[in-house]
């Protein structure tokens, strides 16, 4: 069982212009793929999914973004409560828009909500974390993840955002061992 404990609750939530705020992030890795005659080849990348608890699909961990904390640090959060993840923020990828069935409420009663989303580089993968009890761990390529994303503007913040950057960085850098915030 985690000592860890998960946040609840929305009295300390931010809105801006009837938006929830809510920040997340893109869990990241590096895996060597092996080639047939057994060495390895190329670094791909893996980014880390969790399933819904409220349907099928596969999500990025996000959450509300609270008064007391930065917008990094909220997102550091949930990809700990959520996916029991801890890493580095290495880029912000930008805002994103949507519009929560679930999450109506005085302060937002459109459900509209604006996700500031990073690319986080996992660097500790925790055996247990807040959320396992209900939250399922996959490692995917980013084709695989493409295919199972829930959310049209997580495959947006995937595709447009995540994979823009890391393409370019590595045409810039070379290699993954570089990357850094931006």
């Amino acid at each position: 069982m985690s000592e860890l404990v998960a946040r609840t609750g929305r009295h300390q939530q931010r809105y801006e212009d009837g938006c929830r705020l809510v920040a997340g992030c893109i869990p990241f890795k590096y895996r060597n793929s092996v080639e047939s005659n057994g060495a390895a080849s190329q670094k791909i990348v893996e980014v880390l999914m969790i399933n819904s608890t409220s349907g099928p699909g596969l999500l990025f961990p996000k959450g509300g973004w609270e008064n007391d904390e930065t917008v990094e640090e909220a997102a550091l959060r949930e990809a700990l409560e959520e996916a029991g993840v801890r890493g580095d923020l290495k880029h912000f990828l930008g805002c994103y828009l949507f519009k929560s069935k679930t999450l109506q409420d005085e302060s937002c009663p459109e459900g509209l909500c604006k996700a500031a989303m990073f690319a986080l580089l996992v660097k500790e993968e925790l055996p247990s974390w807040p959320e396992q009890s209900t939250r399922e761990r996959s490692w995917l390529t980013i084709p695989e993840a493409i295919e199972c994303c829930r959310h049209p503007w997580m495959r947006k913040a995937l595709e447009e955002g995540f994979s823009k950057w890391h393409d370019d960085h590595l045409k810039i850098n070379g290699k993954e061992e570089d990357i850094h915030i931006s």
